[in-house]
This record gives structure tokens, C-alpha cells and sequence, in this order.
């Protein structure tokens, strides 16, 4: 195939609301660097990330600030968003097996090498590198897992991050058969990962929802659904639980060590709650808690979910689709959080 040497996409031109993003069809098309390939676009996933690195939530002071990153780095506009990829190889850079060309694959959106370079920090895909809001895009050869699935491209594109997200708690947490784990936020797109992949490891869910959703959530597999605005040490009582997965922060966080057992471990990688949460500094040392901060993702975490996809173990919750050129419509019914699972942008 010979690339065109331009192409069409979302260009982000700063940080700020849905006017930041322009639809160009003059945007050039990414050309490999040494161990990349290029990849045709089919889908990709909408996620809480663009969202916020476009209005600059990220950064601690104001919005404009070099900090309202992922990476809490200077972000360089104009870029393309978009972590959530699921596309073909088109072309691939010096170094990488001709072969690989025509192999659908997804995209590992945490990156550890650009520009065949190790980087001395980790990127996010479409954050600090241009993603996958475009007619093609590029990343490192081992960034772009070849999958074997039955599965549409739309259905694919709702895997990378909400789910690499969930399962590197998981991992990181250490979640073990038999054990408890309570998911906060779980109708979202990491909330519904997170209760799958945690019922692939053989233990007992507690899923926190709006009572509108709970029925879907108890399809799912959780054993248990709590609304938002129940009391949760009421409802599973103190010491209750193995794990918290959180995703929600904001001013019940003080109840979810609660019902931790003493020993218990909580995951966060998120807090659309609000993120300034009260902590008794007593509770953590008394009960002997782990707390696990979750960006980036574990080596083995990308490789471990591909299998999972592959032997049927999870599945794909996709609430809607919307063409790429509408993705200011997507993102607005993405923040008004009626949908459970991904929202994902068709690329024609």
C-alpha cells in the first residue's frame, strides 16, 4: 500500500472545550521511524484521558500550566488524541519483518519507547505522541499486538486502555481466587473491565452503580450491587472486604477503608468524584493497608489481556458508536455518563 502524504483526523489545538478540536484532512501522515509500524485506523475507543488532557484537569494549578499532562510534561499543540486503537498494518520501519504488514492489531496506549528510543519517562499514546483520532498513526513494532478474535474492529477498539487499566490493578493489587473486591464506578469503561476481568480470577464482586444500571452490572457476573449513594459500611459492614478498586475518589472515599479488612489493598486510576479525598492517616497504618497508585502499565499486563480477549474470558461492552468526524458529540454524551462500557469512534 502507498501512504498518501496526507491525512485526515482530530487535530487538538489546545487545552479548553470541543472548539480545541478541528477536523483536517491536511494533516501529514505519520512516515516510520526506525522499529515502528504505521497503522490504518478502524475504531477507537473515547476515554476519560482525552478528555481531560484537553481541558487540562491533569495539572495541579491552572489548567494552562507545562503540568496538565499525563506525564505532568508541556503538552505540544497541534497533536492527535486517541489511546484506544484497534487498526491494521500498513507499513512498517527499518528493523521490523515485512510480514507484519496487513495484521490487525491493538494498540498498548503505555509507551516506554519512542523514535526507537527507550524514554526515560513513559508516554501515554495520544497524549505526548500523536494517537489514534486519524487516519493512521504510528507507534513502536512491540506497542502493536497482533490478536487472533472473531470480534469487530469496533468491539476491539473498546479493549486498550479501560482494560489494560483494570487489569494492571488487578495485577499490581495482586487479586487472588476467592477474595472480595469492591468496584466503585463500575458502568464505566474501566468500572465494567474491572469487574470481568476480576471474575476471571475467580472471586466475589461488589459493584457500585446508579440503580439504572445495576441490572447490567449483575449480567455481568457481580454478586452484589450497591447504589452511589448507599452507605457501604452499612451495607457490607466493616472489614469486608480483600480490595478496593477505585475509580470515583470524591466524599465517600473515607468509607472505603472501612470496609477493607485489616491487610486489604486499594487501586486507584482514577477520581471523577472529585480528587481532594480526607485521610485519616490512622486508619492506613492501623489496618496495615496497601495503597496502589495505577498509571503505568506492568510489562507483562498488554500481553496477559490479548489472551484473555483470545480465549473468550472477557467481552466487549460497547454503549454506542459515533463517526470520527462527530467525536465532540461522543465526548458529550461520554461526560454525561448514561452509557455503561465504551464509546467508540468508527474511521472510514
Amino acid at each position: 500500500m502507498t501512504l498518501p502524504e496526507t491525512m485526515f483526523g482530530i487535530a487538538l489545538t489546545g487545552h479548553g472545550g470541543p472548539e480545541k478540536m478541528e477536523w483536517r484532512d491536511d494533516l501529514p501522515t505519520p512516515v516510520p521511524a526506525n522499529g515502528d509500524v504505521v497503522i490504518q485506523v478502524a475504531a477507537a475507543g473515547v476515554n476519560n484521558t482525552d478528555i481531560n488532557t484537553r481541558i487540562g484537569w491533569y495539572s495541579k494549578g491552572d489548567a494552562e500550566a507545562d503540568d496538565a499532562s499525563w506525564s505532568g510534561t508541556a503538552l505540544r499543540f497541534p497533536f492527535i488524541q486517541g489511546a484506544d486503537v484497534c487498526g491494521h498494518i500498513v507499513a512498517v520501519g527499518n528493523g521490523v519483518d515485512a510480514s507484519r504488514i496487513g495484521e490487525r492489531v491493538l494498540i498498548e496506549p503505555c509507551l516506554r519507547e519512542a523514535d526507537g528510543e527507550p524514554l526515560k519517562t513513559p508516554w501515554y499514546f495520544g497524549s505526548e505522541c500523536d494517537g489514534g483520532f486519524a487516519q493512521f498513526t504510528r507507534v513502536a513494532s512491540r506497542y502493536a499486538h497482533t490478536i487472533q478474535s472473531d470480534l469487530t474492529d469496533v468491539e476491539m477498539a473498546s479493549f486498550p486502555c479501560s482494560y489494560s487499566t483494570a487489569e494492571n490493578m488487578l495485577t499490581r493489587a495482586r487479586l487472588a481466587k476467592g477474595e472480595t473486591v469492591l468496584v466503585t464506578g463500575a458502568s464505566g469503561g474501566v468500572g465494567s473491565a474491572t469487574v470481568q476481568l476480576a471474575l476471571a480470577r475467580g472471586v466475589r464482586v461488589i459493584a457500585v452503580t446508579s440503580a439504572s444500571k445495576a441490572q447490567i452490572l449483575t449480567d455481568l457476573g457481580a454478586q452484589k450491587t450497591l447504589d452511589r449513594s448507599d452507605d457501604f459500611v452499612a451495607e457490607l459492614g466493616e472489614n469486608s472486604v480483600d480490595l478496593v478498586v477505585d475509580l470515583v475518589a470524591g466524599d465517600k472515599w473515607p468509607s472505603l477503608l472501612s470496609v477493607l479488612r485489616p491487610g486489604g489493598r486499594y487501586a486507584v486510576s482514577g477520581a471523577i468524584g472529585g480528587p481532594i479525598v480526607e485521610l485519616d492517616v490512622r486508619t492506613l497504618y492501623l489496618k496495615d493497608l496497601s495503597f496502589f497508585g495505577c498509571t503505568v502499565l506492568e510489562p507483562e499486563v498488554f500481553a496477559n489481556l490479548i489472551q484473555r480477549i483470545e480465549r473468550q474470558e472477557i467481552k466487549p461492552l460497547v454503549a454506542t458508536t459515533f463517526p470520527l468526524r462527530e467525536i465532540a458529540a461522543a465526548q458529550q454524551e461520554f461526560t454525561q455518563k448514561g452509557h455503561v462500557g465504551k464509546i467508540v469512534l468508527t474511521v472510514p
